[in-house]
Formats: structure tokens, C-alpha cells, sequence
């Protein structure tokens, strides 16, 4: 049983790919683990390239891009993890997913293992992560978006008061970046998870196609009894959409994303008049092609 097995999603980004491999091969950690790289159907030579300069690496090729959160499923079932109460006697302790457009310091796996050994009731953490200019992706940790955080944050409450706790806490940017944190999630950048926690809240929904399924984990985690931390004592530098500013897909993804996060964990809970103008807001947000989207009764069900 390995202690961390790594599961990296490609697409279409060799170059930041390479150099994710190189950081992260380059760690020093006591800690044993296996790297899977599932390729979305990239048509530049991703998968030949980690086949020629890191045959330590497992490489699992897609047909097609099958979207984030199912290319994950596929790299979590391959190191043993199959769902709720399934998880395979040599899986890792825990399950990491990396972005490959991020560059882990060589203290990264080592330092995040060791605090998560350190508390049994974290079930998913993730550590620090800046931009290329050096400042904070303030994804990497934040409070779900409830109807009325999300309120606080598009209607510019959060800009206006960023240190305010109550209008701040879509990023948390209430609280130094430099503490360590309870959260409501960390970003699938870099998310690392308790293998007990996958046997509790199951594998990524595959409803999403990319974005929200991070959110949608945490959710289900926390739900399942676990904690979820921030922690900025290892910092990762992370590129930032290098595949998804490729996509024209990316912009509706993301708020088909919020649409399938709102109908599974709020709607239920939401009045009428609140919802509606929520659907009206996603509408406006995520053009006429989202439309059909909002139609559809089942989605996320």
C-alpha cells in the first residue's frame, strides 16, 4: 500500500505537464506514492511525453475528453478506489488530486502528509497556492456557494468589505492568507484525501463536466463527518486555466457547474422567490445556452 497515490488530468498542456513531473519527482518525502496521468485525448504529445521521460508514471490515454471529475474516476478506480464502502486493500492512505499546471516545493508531499497523519478528522486538505505573479489563488480556500455568500460576493458586497467575515467568506479573504484554516473546501489543484473519507462520501460526481466537482467533494465530505483545512505552511505555484483558456466550453462549464451545486445541496431549502431570482441570475451569467440546462428537472438528481 503505497501512502499517497496522485492522480493528474491532462489535457493539451505537455510543457507545464513536464514540469509538474519534474517538481513533483523531485520531492523529498519519506512518503511512498504512485502517479497516474490520465490524458483527455490531447492532440499534442502529452502522452508521449511522459511515456519517454517518466516511465515511473502510469498513463492511462482516453479516446475522448470525458471531462474532469470522470478522467479522475478513472485514475482513483485504477489505484483502487471504487465508491462508497469500496475501497481496494492496497489503495493509498491518501488520494491526491494535481493539477499539471502547478510546482510542488520539494517539502510539498512530505510536510502535507505529515500534518494530515497529524489530525485523523481532516478528510481533505490542501495547501497554498499562488499565481505566477505571486499572489494568492484565493480558490484554494473558500466557503460553498450558498445563495446568499454567492449574493454577498457578484453583488460586490465582498469587494467593498473583503475583510468583513459575513461579506468575505466566498474566498475567506477575512482571514490571512498565512493561517492555517478550517474551510468549506480547498480546490482540486491540489486536494488531498483521506482514503477512510472516500470510503464515507464516494468518488467525484461525474454530473459536472469541470468545475464545482472539488466543491461538490468537500461537500460530501464534510456531510460525511470530516473536516476540510487550508494549509499555508507548503506553498504551490499554480499557473491557473491552462487548459480550460483553451476551451470555449470553460465559461458556460462553470456556471452549468453553479447551476448543478445550487439544485443538489439548496434547492430543496430555498423559497420560491429566492430561487427564482437565482435561475434568472445563472441565465444572465451563462447565456441562452445554459437555458436548455435549467429546463432540464433531472439534472444533478
Amino acid at each position: 500500500m503505497p501512502d499517497i497515490g496522485i492522480v493528474i488530468v491532462n489535457w493539451n498542456t505537455s510543457e507545464l505537464l513536464r514540469r509538474c513531473l519534474e517538481t513533483l519527482y523531485a520531492c523529498d518525502c519519506q512518503y511512498s506514492f504512485r502517479v497516474v496521468v490520465v490524458d483527455n485525448a490531447s492532440d499534442d504529445d502529452s502522452v508521449d511525453m511522459v511515456r519517454r521521460r517518466f516511465s515511473q508514471a502510469e498513463v492511462i490515454a482516453n479516446v475522448e475528453n470525458v471531462g474532469y471529475p470522470r478522467a479522475n474516476n478513472i485514475g482513483l478506480r485504477h489505484l483502487g478506489f471504487h465508491g462508497i464502502g469500496d475501497i481496494a486493500d492496497a489503495a493509498p492512505r491518501y488520494a491526491l488530486l494535481l493539477n499539471p499546471d502547478t510546482e510542488l516545493p520539494p517539502d510539498a508531499l512530505q510536510r502535507m502528509t505529515a500534518f494530515m497523519d497529524s489530525r485523523l478528522d481532516v478528510g481533505a486538505a490542501g495547501p497554498k497556492l499562488v499565481l505566477m505573479d505571486g499572489s494568492l489563488d484565493r480558490a484554494c480556500r473558500r466557503s460553498f456557494p450558498t445563495p446568499l455568500v454567492s449574493f454577498y460576493h457578484y453583488s460586490g458586497l465582498a469587494t467593498l468589505f473583503p475583510r468583513n467575515r459575513r461579506f468575505g467568506r466566498y474566498n475567506m479573504t477575512f482571514a490571512d492568507e498565512d493561517q492555517e484554516l478550517e474551510v468549506d473546501s480547498v480546490v482540486g489543484a491540489y486536494m488531498q484525501v483521506r482514503r477512510e473519507a472516500i470510503a464515507k462520501a464516494g468518488l467525484l460526481d461525474e454530473t459536472f463536466f469541470m468545475y464545482g466537482e472539488d466543491l461538490d467533494w468537500a461537500f460530501r465530505l464534510k456531510q460525511a463527518g470530516y473536516r476540510i483545512w487550508y494549509y499555508p505552511l507548503v506553498t504551490v505555484r499554480h499557473v491557473k486555466r491552462a487548459a480550460s483558456r483553451q476551451s470555449k466550453k470553460a465559461q458556460f462549464e462553470f456556471w452549468r457547474a453553479m447551476l448543478i451545486f445550487y439544485r443538489k445541496h439548496f434547492r430543496r431549502t430555498t423559497i420560491f422567490p429566492v430561487h427564482l431570482m437565482i435561475m434568472t441570475a445563472l441565465l444572465l451569467k451563462g447565456g441562452p445556452e445554459l437555458w436548455n440546462e435549467i429546463r432540464n428537472p433531472t439534472l444533478s438528481s
